[in-house]
């Protein structure tokens, strides 16, 4: 059962739209009474996340992001030279540096909006709305981009140990979208409990591989064709910030908790800000060592493996453990996707109750789930992943410029926060938050530059698209409502009907669901006429006979169709009837599986029926009467 929306003053009472309803009654109207409600699956406190069912459900994202992390800054440091590697231990450093602003700043942030929405949140109430909608956008973008760039990484992982796979990268990351997308659907808490063991498989073997690897002394076997061909380029400040830039990619993700922290169990904002605090230690932990190996070998990417690959053969050797490693990570790549499950839902449902996108994306179903917007990651995701046929080289380009632009605004908006505000030692939080904003600003700006050519114009075009979007979108929701009144004292009184209702109830055939919508029609005390649709005469003249004997006490009007059109008639035939003095209701019977998956079974003329009227004769009442079947 989904929650029913509250009653808006800008979008009208629930469940009516310019005087029709949608009736959804089990019998008839008159003295029936409401059944008391269960508790189901989902519903309450035990629904949502405690501080490590957080941290496995929505971390996963950043932690995973130590697969490609640190080869982003090797990657670019070998173009000076492979001995230069080297230094992805300083650079290392200094996004560890950035993370542990961030991890502060994040919890600042969920402290001040426990509301959720992350840097959205932040920009809207203390940048401006205009602000707060690119912060919206560019969120919006690198959550789907984290989906399509984890799953791409993971099938490629996986083809990595199974070369069978490589042909079918595409449809390999396809299947996992649509596992995370059902899990989701299913419920979040459920999906934490599912990421549970994966997520604590890849924290120990990251960590089993800096440990083992430390103990060493030197790598125990080496794996890889040559060093993977470059261009050549000079050291020098202009590299170590493309460095930089790059490797902070590993940070995208750290700002899902904020998003998400209504999900959480109360206290809700000491549990979000614990599960930050451990997600900030893991990944500095992972970084740091894994550079750490990386500079003690001198190791730089090679054809054919990952530099983590290298890493695990270093530590394990190529034996079983080596090939192990190299699914758990695939997986947890795969897996790292379910970040933007659980983060992005939340900030449509946000923007959908600030009339900024479409108001079915803030409903919410038992367990508690967003679907809507799941399935928009879903479906955006798929796009973008046929769009490049699942190849992360193609996706890392646009990768984490939206993020970091968020980490911007976020730092940014809270400087001012705390400006205004001037709490308790408000000097050095504005100054923390401000160190942050410079450095984010610095690698946003790198990131756009260096890559502007080779993806990153996608994210500039796609940010102010949407920008575009809400706007369009919230000025349709105001134009309605300044139309409608919303919100206004009405200058009239509503005036009583001047006679019953009369009810017109369309019919197929005889049976315990026509039994029913006529006991619910004469229940409304009006004049109630039937109607049906009959192709020959001989069915007419049977459906009369039989009608006749029942003798309900209502009126049948049999409409010929010789050419078997079933909805046009009686459209005309309510047409005519509605000409007449007095309010008019259609009141159509439909049969409703207790299965979803039935439901499509089923004759649907009643749901065209029910449309076609409202469209050619909108001045009457269209209610719809479900009959329950089982199965």
């Amino acid at each position: 059962m989904t929650d029913p929306a509250p009653a808006d003053p800008r979008t009208g009472p629930p469940g009516v739209a310019a005087g029709r309803a949608l009736v959804h009654a089990r019998g008839p109207l008159a003295g029936a009474r409401r059944p008391r409600l269960q508790r189901r699956h989902g519903e309450g406190d035990k629904s949502r996340l405690t501080s490590l069912q957080g941290l496995v459900a929505l971390s996963l994202d950043a932690l995973s992001s130590v697969a490609y992390g640190p080869e982003a800054i090797a990657l670019v440091l070998v173009t000076a030279g492979v001995t230069e590697v080297r230094r992805t231990l300083p650079v290392t450093l200094a996004i560890t540096a950035l993370l542990v602003v961030l991890v502060v700043s994040y919890r600042q942030v969920i402290a001040v909006h426990p509301g959720g929405g992350g840097s959205y949140a932040v920009a809207k109430a203390d940048l401006g709305p205009r602000t707060g909608l690119l912060a919206a956008a560019a969120l919006i973008v690198d959550y789907v981009l984290t989906v399509a760039v984890s799953l791409a990484s993971g099938a490629a992982s996986l083809a990595s140990a199974f070369p069978a796979l490589r042909p079918h990268l595409l449809p390999v990351a396809l299947a996992v979208l649509l596992a995370l997308t059902a899990v989701n659907l299913y419920g979040i808490t459920d999906s934490a409990r599912f990421l549970t063991a994966p997520t604590l498989l890849f924290i120990g073997t990251i960590l089993g591989i800096v440990v083992t690897g430390l103990i060493r002394g030197h790598p125990a076997a080496s794996v890889g064709g040559g060093v993977t061909p470059h261009a050549h380029e000079a050291l020098g400040v202009l590299l170590i910030l493309k460095a930089f830039s790059a490797g902070c990619a590993a940070l995208t993700g750290v700002e899902a908790i904020a998003n998400g922290v209504p999900m959480f169990r109360s206290p809700r904002v000491a549990r979000a800000q614990r599960t930050e605090l451990m997600l900030g230690a893991l990944l500095g932990v992972m970084l740091v060592g894994l550079a750490l190996l990386i500079r003690r070998d001198v190791l730089a990417p090679r054809d054919g493996v990952t530099l983590l690959a290298q890493l695990t053969a270093g530590a394990f050797g190529t034996g079983w453990l080596y090939q192990v490693a190299g699914v758990v990570v695939a997986v947890a790549l795969a897996l790292a996707a379910n970040t933007s499950f659980g983060g992005l839902p939340v900030l449509l449902s946000l923007l959908a109750k600030d009339r900024r996108l479409p108001h079915l994306f803030a409903l919410r179903g038992e367990r508690p789930v967003h679907r809507y917007g799941v399935l928009a990651v879903a479906a955006a995701a798929a796009l973008l992943l046929a769009a490049v046929d699942a190849r992360t080289h193609a996706l890392l380009p646009m990768f984490a410029i939206g993020v970091f632009t968020g980490f911007t605004i976020s730092q940014t908006g809270l400087v001012l926060h705390w400006a205004r505000l001037r709490p308790a030692g408000w000097a050095g939080k504005a100054l923390l938050n401000g160190t942050g904003a410079v450095l984010t600003a610095t690698a946003t700006a790198v990131l756009l530059v260096t890559k502007f050519t080779a993806g990153a114009w996608v994210v500039v075009v796609a940010v102010p698209l949407l920008m575009a979007l809400f706007a369009r979108i919230r000025g349709y929701y105001d134009r309605v409502g300044r139309e409608l009144g919303f919100g206004r004292v009405p200058a009239e009184r509503p005036r009583r009907a001047p006679a019953a209702w009369r009810v017109v109830v369309p019919v197929d055939d005889l049976g315990a669901m026509t039994s029913q919508a006529l006991s619910t029609a004469l229940s409304l005390g009006g004049d109630v006429a039937a109607v049906a649709v009959s192709a020959d005469e001989e069915h007419a003249r049977a459906l009369r006979e039989r009608w006749d004997r029942w003798d309900p006490g209502v009126r049948l009007t049999i409409l010929p169709s010789p050419h078997d059109a079933r909805v046009r008639p009686v459209v005309e035939y309510i047409g005519r009837a509605a000409r007449d003095r007095g309010p008019l209701l259609v009141l159509i019977p439909v049969i409703e599986s207790s299965r979803p998956r039935y439901r499509f079974l089923y004759d649907q003329r009643s749901l065209l029926l029910a449309e076609a009227v409202r469209e050619h004769v909108p001045d009457v009442l269209v209610c719809m009467l479900p009959h329950p079947v089982p199965g």
